[in-house]
């Protein structure tokens, strides 16, 4: 298979070297600077692991032929761009894999169809160190993709884009992928989310009574969402969350604390992206993320006033209204 990443960032940078150790793939990007030191220099990864992989990049304009499996990795705030980029270089048959956060795949079944769209959520996370290097933040005995299609069909195109995956860690076929899109959902909209707004770490948000609470009833507000959306199990690696991280009573949460530590702790190290688009002046995906789970709250009737302070926060911080800092939890209620 002709095989090509588009969007090397923090995560494409990581994966791409991993699957460029076992097979050619083009990592495309549109940071010129980032693509000169990729191809001059190789994929730097840095972090909890430590290594260096010859990799080939290009830019878009550089794309010739077609690819038989692209893995997308843009921010879903460039989509439109990254599809124009793409409608010469792809066939009737193309895989199109999202790795993308949030819950992208209803998009692009409206451009590519229902049978080419894969999609893989990602359970390890990166910082994008300049160009060139990335930060593994995850504990690398703790890596892993779960890979599927929304319809539950386990098809060739989805052993194929589990076996590319499988290049870097374990894939897990997910029957369930609307489930376990949700599952993820509640990592970003959670950790995030309150990342972006406060300028912190996942660690840092664990490591504090005040901050920690809040992460505790912004997964509630979003697992009620899920729920009335039709959600019956938010599985990662066939494990349901909800049991381990939902409440509904204090002694309850209380009880369940363990748990967010247990399933967040090896990712201690993990500046959310939302982060690092600010940190660069870049939109961040807030509104395909936070602002996705207040949009679904008020079209079944679930109050989300927690997610809708985390966008209106990011979105002031994008406006220079405000700055990411952990003084801004005086401004939820």
């Amino acid at each position: 298979m002709r095989l090509a990443l588009m969007g090397a960032g923090s995560l494409g940078t990581i994966l791409g070297a991993f699957i460029s150790e076992k097979k050619e793939i083009d990592l495309i990007d549109v940071n010129k600077e980032h693509v000169k030191a990729l191809n001059d220099k190789g994929a730097r990864i840095v972090g909890t692991i430590d290594k260096t992989v010859p990799v080939k990049a290009i830019m878009p304009e550089e794309m010739e032929g077609t690819y038989d499996l692209v893995i997308l990795l843009v921010k879903q705030t460039y989509n439109e761009s990254a599809f124009d980029s793409l409608k010469d270089h792809i066939h009737a048959k193309t895989i199109i894999a999202t790795l993308q956060n949030g819950f992208p795949e209803p998009s692009l079944l409206d451009v590519f169809g229902e049978e080419r769209v894969i999609g893989a959520t990602v359970s390890w996370g990166a910082t994008w160190q300049g160009p060139g290097v990335s930060e593994l933040t995850s504990d690398p005995g703790k890596l892993s993709f779960d890979v599927g299609r929304l319809d539950g069909k386990i098809t060739e195109q989805v052993e194929q884009v589990k076996e590319i995956l499988e290049c870097m860690c374990p894939a897990h076929i997910a029957n369930n992928l609307g489930g376990t899109r949700w599952a993820k959902l509640l990592s970003n909209a959670v950790f995030s989310g309150l990342s972006a707004c406060f300028g912190c770490t996942f660690g840092e948000l664990l490591a504090d009574e005040k901050y920690e609470k809040l992460v505790h009833y912004v997964m509630k507000e979003t697992i009620e969402v899920g729920t009335k959306w039709g959600v019956t199990s938010f599985e990662v690696d066939g494990v349901d969350l909800k049991p381990y991280l939902y409440f509904e009573t204090e002694e309850q949460r209380l009880e369940k604390a363990p748990s967010y530590q247990a399933f967040w702790g090896p990712h201690k190290l993990l500046k959310a992206s939302m982060l690092q688009d600010i940190e660069k002046g870049r939109k961040t995906e807030i509104n395909e993320i936070n602002g996705l789970v207040v949009r679904i709250g008020k079209e079944l009737g679930v109050a989300t006033p927690l997610n809708e302070t985390i966008v209106s926060i990011v979105n002031k911080i994008e406006r220079k209204e405000l700055k990411p800092t952990l003084t801004n939890l005086s401004l939820f209620k």
